[in-house]
């Protein structure tokens, strides 16, 4: 495919999901009607897909409407790119641009929300959240995020790791957050398809979400309540030894947890219900994903002020329901990956309020700043004989 016959598949899914259908159903439809596409093709309009999703404000304004070929056309000139070179009309490209659209829209100075990609309703909290940091990372949001590897410290070294990976054409740096986090250089969609993945040396994990498993403490039995594809669980694992439990409300998502602990060498298993008395206690709650917009850029257009509230209250059922499981004397660990105060310190803080018998240890908020996704974990200690 051409790159204009790329743009052009590109906005018939754009437009599709601004018709309701989700970005990767509109992909996944595209991809199945275009099987004259090649890997690179369809990596290339999926990119052009996700880089319109993350400035689904911007581009349309500078684009001159709310048209995938609008937003499109609003991309190229955010990229720096002439318009006309896509806008061809040629053999499978979209048509020419009319008066009209090639004429720059004059609209001044957008407001902050525009400029930034963020639904007008949240960008008060999110000032609020964030702080002197709140435009710096909205801005960072409008970009893809890097990708990074953790090498499983039970199988492999960081620095072997990366040599092995060097090796095959990867190139990688180590990250501070993490102790065990690569930033992948070159090649990212490369990675799965190397030895080190496929034989557990080297699991995808962002580098904050490694951190936060870094922060847990050690415990002779653990569970994660909330597991979802397990990677926290698989870090905590290749740490120390222990008696891993594993649970999801929907259990199909921990699905992909069971091969992928076999690579690794992770022993875990299925948590039984009413077992309790863990020393750990690990809820990675639902979350409004805010802190991972990069990767999930959908999210930030899908989220609405009476979702957010239902996702803060069910946050608290899942803390209420998981606390009763934690030994006196143990850790009950509340993580999100979320930038947003009310789904962070506040979350907390209402739980420390409807329960008695617990006290707050260290938390850590993770700014995307900081090179990872925006994170938060905080350790609710359990006084032994409290409820």
């Amino acid at each position: 495919m051409t790159p204009a016959a790329r743009a052009a598949a590109a906005i018939e899914a754009i437009d599709a999901i601004r018709a309701g259908t989700p970005a990767e159903k509109a992909l996944t439809t595209w991809a199945r009607r275009s099987r004259y596409a090649g890997s690179k093709d369809r990596a290339a309009v999926r990119d052009l897909v996700f880089s319109v999703l993350r400035r689904w404000r911007s581009t349309a304004a500078e684009g001159g409407g709310k048209s995938g070929r609008a937003r499109l056309l609003g991309l190229l000139r955010q990229q720096g790119k002439d318009p006309s070179e896509v806008f061809s009309g040629a053999v499978h490209a979209p048509a020419p641009l009319t008066p009209a659209e090639a004429a720059v829209p004059e609209t001044g100075e957008p407001p902050a929300p525009v400029r930034l990609d963020l639904p007008d309703w949240l960008w008060p909290g999110w000032q609020a959240s964030l702080g002197a940091e709140a435009e710096a990372v909205a801005a960072l949001f409008r970009d893809r995020a890097p990708v990074f590897v953790r090498a499983n410290r039970a199988r492999i070294t960081r620095e072997a790791l990366a040599a092995e990976l060097a090796a095959e054409g990867i190139e990688t740096r180590p990250h501070p957050l993490s102790p065990t986090a690569l930033e992948v250089l070159t090649a990212p969609r490369a990675i799965a398809g190397t030895a080190a993945f496929a034989e557990g040396r080297a699991e995808l994990q962002d580098a904050a979400s490694q951190a936060v498993a870094d922060a847990l403490p050690e415990a002779r039995r653990v569970l994660d309540f909330c597991a979802g594809g397990g990677g926290k669980s698989l870090a905590l694992a290749a740490r120390f030894e222990a008696d891993f439990a594993v649970h999801d409300a929907a259990p199909r998502r921990l699905a992909p947890l069971w091969p992928r602990a076999e690579r690794a060498g992770a022993r875990l298993r299925p948590w039984r219900p009413g077992e309790g008395d863990f020393g750990l206690v690990l809820c990675d709650v639902p979350c409004s994903g805010s802190g991972a917009w990069r990767r999930a850029p959908e999210g930030k257009w899908r989220l609405t002020a009476e979702r957010l509230d239902a996702l803060c209250e069910l946050q608290q059922q899942i803390l209420a329901a998981a606390a009763p499981l934690v030994a006196g004397g143990g850790t009950l660990a509340y993580a999100t990956c979320s930038v947003l105060d009310r789904e962070n310190d506040g979350a907390v803080a209402r739980f420390l309020e409807r329960h008695s018998g617990w006290h707050q240890g260290t938390a850590r908020r993770f700014s995307p700043a900081e090179g990872g996704d925006g994170l938060f974990v905080a350790l609710l200690e359990r006084v032994p004989g409290g409820i």
